[in-house]
């Protein structure tokens, strides 16, 4: 049921960042031929008012495409058409390829809402800090810990609450590396002492988790609608600024960042396994994946928006377009990298996964 649940979420944030280029597209009256939910084979297919609906195969991603994409199967559209993407204002397609990002910020913002909204803040920070996820092969996981963990004290020192308990914690992993350390591991009611090594990585450790303040399951209601706003704006903030310094280490620290990068495996398990803490588990899973595929999307790379963006901006410099083999080339590049990461991803998502491990070492 919780992968069922995680799955089920997966879809609805990809149908939203699709949704998104589409209505911008269709506010603005722009031709569109086709939104779709996956890629490969067509499991459902629906034509209304000139457009195509799909689910397809591999639930990886989605698409809207648009006659400027399909020239062949849209020749009886002159190509001075003005509803056509690509003959509309600069500022008007830059609308189109941001409202996908736009989207997901808007989405993971009004799901922290509306959770404080209808279910209520928690009371206060319980002690200890929970962990997110972890990396495969890394000490974390080595020691025994997994998604949903709670460590509750480092060395016989205990954290505390909030977010100081989550920076205390850091510091004395940082200052520990090639160390055993000794936490106290709250799972379900289980309390357990595991031994713990911190790699040394540039002479700071690192155990390869990501944590963060122990949620309260205890509940109350919100005062008024400025509290509401402020906990998860305060909530959304925090979770959009630790998933962008998780990027920008990809850049200044590739080596060792580029181990937490997760494919749709991954992904569905971490959920399955947040959702065991409840609707609130569901609810952080939601907007911290939202919030991921927005800064994902944000990046320069080839076929993601990042990329779109950035020739947009080399056709707003040089005053004219870019050349058509050059965009086909650049798009056909980021294609093949995005499938064959995909691939990569699964496989090495999937041979971890615990049921798969215990058939290997049988």
């Amino acid at each position: 049921m919780q992968v069922l649940e995680s799955l089920i979420v997966l879809g609805l944030l990809i149908f939203f960042h699709e949704a998104g280029h589409f209505l911008a597209a269709r506010l603005q009256g722009i031709r569109v031929n086709e939104f779709s939910i996956g890629f490969g084979p067509a499991l459902f297919k629906k034509q209304f008012s000139g457009i195509t609906y799909s689910l397809r195969a591999l639930p990886l991603g989605g698409f809207v495409s648009f006659p400027d994409d399909e020239k062949e199967s849209n020749s009886n559209i002159p190509e001075n058409d003005p509803n056509l993407l690509r003959n509309r204002p600069i500022i008007q397609r830059a609308f189109v390829i941001s409202a996908g990002v736009i989207a997901n910020l808007l989405l993971a913002w009004l799901v922290l809402i509306g959770q404080a909204a209808l279910v209520g803040l928690p009371s206060q920070p319980e002690s200890g800090i929970l962990v997110m996820t972890v990396q495969p092969n890394q000490p974390a996981e080595t020691s025994g810990l997994i998604s949903g963990d709670k460590i509750l004290n480092i060395d016989g020192i205990e954290l505390g609450q909030g977010q100081e308990a989550v920076q205390l914690f850091v510091n004395k992993i940082q200052n520990a590396p090639g160390q055993t350390v000794k936490i106290e591991r709250l799972r379900s009611t289980e309390k357990k002492i595991i031994k713990l090594t911190p790699n040394d990585y540039k002479g700071s450790g690192r155990i390869g988790a990501q944590l963060q303040p122990n949620i309260s399951e205890r509940i109350r209601s919100a005062k008024n609608l400025n509290e509401i706003l402020s906990h998860s704006g305060a909530q959304f903030t925090d979770l959009l600024n630790r998933t962008i310094k998780g990027y920008q280490g990809l850049i200044t620290d590739f080596g060792a960042t580029a181990k937490q990068i997760s494919g749709p495996v991954k992904i569905v398990e971490i959920g399955a396994e947040l959702s065991q803490e409840g609707s609130s588990g569901l609810v952080l899973f939601a907007a911290l994946v939202s919030i991921n595929l927005a800064v994902l999307n944000s990046l320069p790379l080839p076929l993601l928006d990042g990329g779109q963006m950035a020739l947009l901006l080399i056709e707003g410099i040089r005053g004219r377009p870019i050349p058509e083999k050059i965009q086909t080339a650049f798009l056909q590049t980021g294609f093949l990298l995005l499938v064959g990461l995909s691939v990569v991803l699964i496989i090495r998502d999937t041979t971890q996964l615990s049921i798969v491990q215990k058939l290997i070492n049988r």
